[in-house]
């Protein structure tokens, strides 16, 4: 197949997540890690994370093309063949997530979204306690807090897989998966449709994302 040319392969509000979420996790691990931010800062972090990878799933059936969960999420078996392929020097650049990178998506989107909410119930048995912590036994809360502390690490393996996977493509197979996220455009080897989907329909599921998780840690708190 002959190159086309560039053309958009990320739309704007993936690229904002995107880089968004790197922004939040990196404020939550220096005030959760190393008490850059205070704990206040950290809960309301956690509540914007959670609207934000919340706003990330609805995205995930009502995004453009390449955002949506069924343009990327593959079998086992597409993911065995495109290993193979990829050891086998002959993998073909994939426009948007490939069957690998796809499920790297569904298992950090999972560990945030598990950090995000245990948060929610989590309980130092000192000052810091979650705003839903209340509403469940002592033994949930305690098991909730094991949760979070043990899925930071996870969630950080994640990362550093991630980060280490970006630098081998740009590296071995001299790819740039970096700028297609900053700028949005990506060089594609085929004529498939790529639907954009409208600004604002961004909007008000992120608006919505937003208003569901205040009602939670508002109302749900107080209630």
């Amino acid at each position: 197949m002959m190159e086309t040319g560039q053309s958009i392969v990320w739309d704007l509000p993936t690229r904002l997540f995107h880089w968004t979420l790197v922004v939040l996790i990196a404020a939550q691990y220096a005030s959760g890690e190393f008490g850059l931010l205070s704990m206040e800062w950290h809960f309301r972090l956690g509540y914007a994370t959670l609207a934000l990878v919340v706003f990330r799933v609805l995205w995930g059936f009502a995004g453009s093309t390449t955002s949506r969960f069924a343009a990327f999420v593959r079998g086992p078996g597409a993911v065995v063949r495109y290993v193979r392929d990829v050891l086998a020097v002959r993998a073909a650049p994939a426009f948007g997530h490939n069957p690998l990178g796809g499920w790297s998506v569904l298992l950090m989107l999972a560990s945030v979204f598990v950090q995000s909410l245990s948060g929610l119930f989590t309980s130092d048995d000192l000052t810091e306690t979650g705003p839903l912590a209340a509403h469940v036994s002592d033994a949930t809360v305690k098991w909730l807090t094991s949760v979070h502390h043990v899925n930071r690490y996870v969630l950080l393996l994640l990362i550093i897989g991630h980060v280490v996977a970006v630098a081998m493509y740009r590296v071995v197979r001299r790819e740039n998966l970096v700028a297609p996220m900053w700028h949005g455009r990506a060089r594609r080897v085929d004529d498939a449709p790529m639907r954009v989907a409208p600004l604002w329909r961004a909007l008000v599921l992120l608006a919505a994302s937003a208003a569901a998780v205040g009602w939670l840690v508002v109302f749900g708190g107080d209630a």
